[in-house]
């Protein structure tokens, strides 16, 4: 059974983990819609390219700073519990499978180029 003061602060870190997505969120759609502006405003192939690619930038580092706040918290909860007991490390290796990961997207190939018909 938790004890208040950590029910307290596990409300508080699902929170600010609701608030970072909710963000994230907000910060791509913004991205969508200003890519969409651009888009319209230019009838530049290249000036299209450029707009979709800074979308893309956006939305990656959106996503990247929600996974951030994330670990952040993960880490603090794994050093008031005295050690770490799974997760990922810094560069993307899940602890417990060795599996390869991709801290910036949920999205699967997204971050790939695979849009550019690559």
């Amino acid at each position: 059974m938790q004890t208040g003061k950590s029910a307290a602060e596990t409300i508080k870190e699902t929170g600010s983990n609701v608030m970072a997505s909710a963000k994230a969120g907000m910060d791509k759609t913004k991205a969508t819609v200003q890519e969409k502006v651009e888009r319209m405003t230019t009838s530049d192939p290249l000036e299209k390219e450029l707009a979709t690619q800074r979308k893309e930038g956006r939305i990656n580092l959106a996503e990247l700073e929600k996974q951030e706040v994330r670990h952040r918290h993960a880490a603090e909860r794994e050093h008031v519990r005295g050690g770490a007991t799974g997760g990922v490390f810094s560069h993307g290796h899940s602890i417990d499978t060795g599996a390869k990961t991709n801290p910036t997207s949920a999205l699967p190939g997204h971050g790939t180029g695979s849009h550019l018909g690559k």
